[in-house]
């Protein structure tokens, strides 16, 4: 039995595509009224875990769910609930944009008129058009619209501002802002880091079908590693600098910056005694923190 009050619950869930790996035993939980970022490159596994949330694929093993419907054995109560933005649209190209729309309102019944309108004038988009005029970025739009329109409890998006111009990519992110601030759910899912960093509560980072961290981003940020500059009276001699878990990245006269992932105690202990005059910690961005986690030659996987 899954617990109601999570927007998204996976329990030990798992999809294979034959010989390339899937996801493998997933298990993660989204509260509700929270924006979550779900991170990995691209092949990483999260597309893979939205088709299963959405029931468009079967899990191997394990259970996922929608405030607590099964997304399998009570799918349609648990997609009631759910719009989403897929990362590879397919749109009628024939369609009008409005038609288009009109006809996923008839469907679902529920949409915000007013909301709808809004949603046209704040991502600039002539619905009027057919679908096959439109660019890869009034493709991205119509999807966007189409999937926040009658506003659910659980927003789904899946790289949401690719193709879209920067300008169009900050109203999207002012948007899922405005989502959680109504006590909406967003699961979004991304490999634009600084995207995430800017407006997700929580991120779990997917690695090879895995997830190998979930937190929250200040303390995915600040648990993981420092990045320290300092200056010191007295050079320090390499070998004092030979320390298991510390990187000097730079070096230049009494001035040094390094990375520190473990052993700061025993760092400060070794460039005490060579006269510290300053030492200042530097900002670290979500996606160094995230190639920290991730690094080079990942398996290859789906």
């Amino acid at each position: 039995m899954h617990d109601p009050d999570y927007a998204i619950e996976t329990r030990q869930l798992s999809y294979s595509y034959g010989k390339h790996r899937g996801i493998d035993a997933v298990d993660l939980t989204v509260a509700k009224g929270e924006v979550f970022g779900f991170l990995g490159p691209n092949g990483a596994g999260k597309t893979t875990t939205l088709r299963l949330l959405l029931d468009v694929i079967r899990p191997k093993t394990g259970t996922a769910s929608i405030f607590g419907y099964d997304c399998q054995k009570e799918g349609i109560a648990a997609r009631q609930h759910v719009g989403y933005l897929p990362g590879e649209l397919a749109l009628p190209g024939n369609m009008r944009g409005r038609s288009y729309l009109n006809m996923l309102d008839a469907i679902r019944g529920k949409a915000d008129a007013d909301y709808r309108r809004q949603l046209y004038g704040r991502l600039d988009l002539d619905i009027s058009r057919r679908i096959r005029e439109y660019s890869r970025g009034n493709k991205q739009k119509l999807g966007l619209i189409a999937a926040m329109m009658h506003k659910p409890d659980v927003l789904i998006l899946d790289e949401p501002t690719s193709g879209l111009d920067p300008l169009v990519q900050q109203t999207v992110l002012d948007l899922v802002r405005e989502t959680r601030e109504e006590g909406r759910t967003v699961f979004f899912s991304s490999h634009n880091l600084p995207e995430v960093q800017a407006v997700c509560d929580r991120a779990g980072i997917i690695r090879n079908g895995r997830l190998v961290a979930v937190e929250s981003v200040n303390e995915l940020l600040h648990r993981s590693f420092h990045r320290i500059r300092l200056w010191v009276r007295e050079p320090i001699p390499n070998e004092t600098l030979l320390i298991e878990g510390v990187k000097v990245l730079d070096s230049a006269e009494n001035r040094y910056t390094v990375e520190i992932s473990q052993n700061l105690d025993q760092f400060m202990w070794a460039v005490a005694g060579k006269g510290i005059i300053d030492i200042e910690t530097l900002d670290l961005s979500l996606e160094e923190v995230f190639l920290a986690y991730y690094g080079k030659g990942a398996d290859n996987h789906v």
